[in-house]
């Protein structure tokens, strides 16, 4: 039984309680708040002592229809753990949601498609196969 306890005293002391510890953004103030909210659009924004800065407002688009949607555009700003500062800025409505920011990376151009791909491409167009015929048993 000493053990056990010898045991359960040395793996309470070894813990990892590195996420218990508050770090510096923890008491972080909300000193700027709005927001409008409507039943067709709302609007709202935010900044807190620690530099987190938001923004967001949005409109229902084709009310009462079938392809009814709301549309948003918005943006948020703060300070990276490196002290890089961080914006994005965003649309989302029937195309998708659509960020923009230096942070985020970007997809190489579009290459060309090669000669020879494109000549078997045009090849199987102009030369469909044959249809199969069904054997039936």
């Amino acid at each position: 039984m000493k053990a056990f306890i010898v045991l359960a005293l040395v793996a309470v002391a070894a813990a990892d309680v590195s996420h218990l510890v508050r770090g510096p953004d923890a008491d972080a103030q909300i000193v700027e708040q709005t927001a409008d909210v409507f039943p067709d659009q709302y609007q709202y924004a935010y900044k807190t002592s620690n530099g987190i800065a938001g923004q967001e407002s949005g409109v229902l688009k084709n009310a009462g229809r079938e392809d009814e949607s709301i549309a948003v555009q918005g943006s948020s700003s703060y300070t990276a753990p490196d002290g890089a500062p961080i914006s994005i800025v965003y649309t989302a409505d029937e195309n998708g949601y659509q960020p923009q920011g230096a942070h985020l990376p970007t997809p190489p151009a579009p290459q060309a498609i090669p000669e020879y791909i494109a000549r078997s491409l045009e090849y199987i167009r102009t030369h469909p196969p044959a249809p199969e015929s069904v054997r039936r048993i």
